[in-house]
């Protein structure tokens, strides 16, 4: 576990990253080419038991005085190493630099310089943002009353990051008498962020400045008190809700609510109606609310219903009452309502029951529609329903897959719902649709610049078998002209974690790919919730490894299939995707070519063993507690980490963020040092360490295309497609 490193260590990092790894004679290609070797210090680690033998738990930097300070000899070694590293992967992808430009200057170019979102209304004003040539950062504005009204630019994000190597704002929220806009800043890709506080008036900082905390507050009716998410500053995890008075210091800032339990996360909002500030806080089969009137800020927040261990719901504010989503009986949940002054769910009443072939999402309240969004068949759906005939029916969509859902819907009082839409050939699209005519406008679609034809590309779905008889749905795209004799290049992609489902949407990087002959695929495997809660339920705990042969056997399929072959054949996935791609390659290795794995959990056992390392607790009920013996000997028994073994493994990259609060980047160096010990082949096995980066990789508009035309090129370079 780190906590932030201080400037003086990022620099210090950036020097020993800069001049570390180089070889003496850099005329020897034998030794220009030699991968790092990591040094071994075996470190036991017990458990039930049990003994484990780490030879790089070195590579963790557990003290954190040792970044608050100069780097200390350890940190040096670290550091050396991640340099190492990072100097071998580009010494081994040299020959593909030329495409790497190729490929970012494509996708760069294929962005609308001059963008701009679609406007919303809120509170009287039109919301947006827009990109300005050549600029990182959105520049976010209003216009009062109608869209011919002069600009006002409440906030433009590439002044703020003047200097800064990372920056990200987040959670803007305009206080109800618009005058004051709060947000919060995250300089340093921890997701730790400052909350600050704009004069939307004057154009001035106010002197409060809330750190340590999440990006969104809740503004109560007054514009003078606003409810925050503290975070702990060592574990990171949101642990309370505080009160801020504007004016006052911090350091006397009330604790409305505090969380014990630390599996769960909590957070605050206020609702649509603008009458309630709500608390939530959730754990994997948990979640819990707490609510108190907006124009009394200064009462005691009441719970919604008494906390149970096993009961998820989520709530929205409507008129006198609380519509209430919940799978209190309902494992695919469903919708009840309950009134204002007496929320116990003995009091709840049954609006939408529960279907077992749909998967109720989520709501969207105005004053004469409710709009359910729900999944069948592993598609989104979204229901219209006349609050006062409670007659309903569905919003027709166009294609076979495709990703639709709710969009930013802040006015209670229209009877136009704004949603999204893209398909893997169609760009994201915004429509605005009326609900008393049904008709449709369309409101932007993203520009594809250079043009992009979808006509031009098959879409397929398709259910591939798994081998306990599971019926796994995949997304499929591919430009015409593409044959299935085996000899195409494909990318299968997947997750398979925390109910997140992948929807077959639009990217238009993506296209660099496609029309270099590559067919793509998503796996919509277990884990996600494509076929309803009970599709999560079997992909996680002790179903875990339902993910990993789901994945396998759709690898399997397109094989079979004749979309490509095992050389040709080339995996990615992310986070919990990349565990999903460390186990994989340990399970089935030979059918790749290669995989991109990025900032991938891949040390599940040693990283769910310490409970300090963040977000740790809050993932018991995802993975399980190496407390109990059960969970200790399945997760043993999959953790890429812990199955490394002697075996030839496909070429591989693995990306990580030094940053990283999530996946801390010494999980990707340690088992990239591992495999390089275990591994049988001379196939590429490549490192590389994003040093100004965390979880979601760079900031700014443009800068993420490095890495995405680095992962792109190391594919095509091992397909044979040189530009």
């Amino acid at each position: 576990m780190f906590t932030p490193q201080s400037s003086v260590l990022l620099l210090s990092a950036i020097f020993y990253l800069g001049c570390a790894g180089e070889p003496k004679n850099t005329t020897d290609k034998e030794e220009l080419m030699q991968p790092p070797i990591a040094e071994k210090q075996p470190y036991e680690l017990t458990g039930h038991g049990d003994v484990r033998v780490d030879n790089y738990y070195w590579m963790r930097l557990a003290d954190e005085q040792k970044l608050a300070s100069e780097p200390d000899e350890q940190t040096k070694k670290v550091l050396d190493y991640l340099g190492a590293e990072n100097n071998y992967t580009r010494k081994a992808l040299k020959s593909t630099e030329t495409l790497q430009e190729t490929l970012y200057q494509e996708m760069v170019g294929r962005i609308s310089q001059n963008d701009e979102s679609v406007p919303y209304l809120s509170h009287g004003y039109y919301y947006y943002s827009r990109y300005e040539v050549g600029k990182e950062y959105p520049i976010y504005c209003r216009k009062k009353g109608d869209l011919s009204t002069k600009e006002q630019v409440i906030l433009d994000v590439n002044q703020l990051a003047e200097g800064q190597e990372f920056y990200n704002v987040s959670g803007l929220k305009v206080s109800p008498d618009n005058e004051l806009l709060a947000f919060g800043e995250d300089t340093l890709s921890r997701r730790i962020y400052t909350i600050r506080i704009l004069n939307l008036e004057t154009g001035e900082f106010l002197k409060d400045e809330i750190p340590f905390a999440e990006a969104g507050v809740a503004w109560a009716a007054d514009n003078q008190t606003l409810f925050y998410t503290a975070k702990n500053k060592v574990s990171l995890l949101s642990e309370e809700i505080k009160k801020h008075t504007l004016g006052t210091s911090t350091d006397t800032d009330e604790t409305v609510y505090k969380e014990e339990d630390p599996s769960y996360y909590i957070g605050c909002y206020q609702s649509k109606s603008g009458e309630y500030i709500i608390i939530w806080n959730s754990s994997t089969l948990s979640t819990d609310h707490h609510i108190l009137k907006s124009d009394n800020p200064n009462g005691a927040f009441k719970q919604f219903t008494p906390r149970e261990a096993v009961h998820e719901y989520s709530i929205e504010h409507f008129e006198d009452k609380f519509y209430v989503v919940t799978n209190w009986e309902a494992t695919n949940f469903r919708l009840m309502e309950v009134g204002e002054n007496d929320t116990d769910k003995s009091n709840w009443k049954e609006v939408l029951p529960h279907r077992e072939d749909v998967l109720l999402s989520s709501i969207e309240v105005f004053k004469n529609f409710l709009v359910v969004e729900e999944r069948k068949n592993g598609l989104n759906q979204l229901r219209v329903i006349n609050q006062k005939s409670k007659e309903d029916y569905y919003i027709p969509m166009d294609e076979v897959a495709y990703k639709a859902g709710i969009d930013t819907n802040k006015d209670f009082e229209t009877n136009t719902l704004r949603y999204y839409y893209s398909s893997l050939a169609t760009p994201e699209t915004v429509y605005d649709f009326d609900m008393v005519t049904k008709e449709r406008q369309l409101m932007k679609q993203d520009e594809v610049v250079g043009g992009h034809d979808p006509s031009q590309y098959t879409v397929e779905r398709i259910m591939v078998e798994a081998r306990d008889g599971r019926s796994i749905p995949m997304s499929i795209i591919y430009k015409k002209g593409f044959k299935k004799d085996g000899s195409g290049p494909f990318l299968l992609y997947g997750y398979g974690s925390y109910g997140h489902t992948v929807d077959p949407g639009f990217s238009s990087s993506r296209l660099s790919l496609l029309d270099r002959g590559f067919a793509f695929g998503i796996a919509h495997i277990r884990g996600s919730q494509a076929l309803g809660r009970s599709w999560y339920d079997d992909g996680k705990m002790f179903k875990k490894k339902n993910t990993f042969n789901d994945f396998v056997d759709c690898a399997q399929y397109v094989i079979n299939a004749d979309f490509t072959s095992s050389n040709r054949l080339f995996a990615m996935g992310g986070s919990a995707g990349g565990l999903l791609m460390g186990a994989v390659v340990n399970q089935a290795p030979e059918l790749f070519r290669g995989v991109i794995a990025a900032v991938p959990f891949v040390d599940v056992l040693t990283t769910m063993s310490d409970p300090t390392i963040p977000l740790t607790t809050n993932e018991y009920d995802e993975w399980g507690n190496p407390d109990e013996l059960e969970s200790y000997e399945y997760m043993k028994s999959y953790s890429p980490y812990d199955n490394v073994k002697a075996q030839d493994y496909p070429n591989m990259l693995v990306m990580t963020g030094y940053f990283d609060s999530q996946v801390q980047y010494w999980e990707p160096a340690k088992w990239v040092a591992k495999l390089r010990e275990f591994k049988t082949d001379d196939n590429l096995l490549l490192l590389n360490t994003n040093m100004e980066a965390g979880h979601g990789g760079a900031s700014g508009r443009f800068r993420v295309y490095r890495e995405i035309a680095m992962e792109y090129a190391f594919m095509l370079d091992l397909a044979n497609i040189k530009q």
